[in-house]
């Protein structure tokens, strides 16, 4: 069993910042890419960034400049540093991760941490 256990949102002002972690555990043989995506109320879940396990980076278009995705191999874990924050960046976000059991990639999803930007 591999679970994916988020940690870090919470309620922040415009123009704060949070950390969220994402540490995959259990019979891992290997981590590929990981990711955060987010969730609004009324809206489809989206990207926000992805980074490969040699830490090559992509980034919607809405949180470049802003957000900052990094991995610790040696931890199996995925932050998301996040600058700036606007309200509309007010979401439940996702850890994803594809992982390697055994001699099958599966595709892996955290429960989810909720952000709420706010004053």
């Amino acid at each position: 069993q591999v679970q994916l256990v988020e940690s870090g949102g919470g309620l922040v002002q415009p123009g704060g910042s949070l950390r969220l972690s994402c540490a995959a555990s259990g019979s891992i043989t290997s981590i590929y890419a990981m990711g955060w995506y987010r969730q609004a109320p009324g809206k489809q879940r989206e990207l926000v960034a992805t980074i490969t396990s040699g830490g090559s980076t992509n980034y919607a278009d809405s949180v470049k400049g802003r957000f900052t995705i990094s991995r610790d191999n040696t931890k199996n874990t995925v932050y998301l540093q996040m600058n700036s924050l606007k309200p509309e960046d007010t979401a439940v976000y996702y850890c994803n991760a594809e992982i390697l059991v055994a001699t099958t990639i599966m595709n892996y999803w955290g429960q989810g941490t909720q952000v709420t930007v706010s004053s």
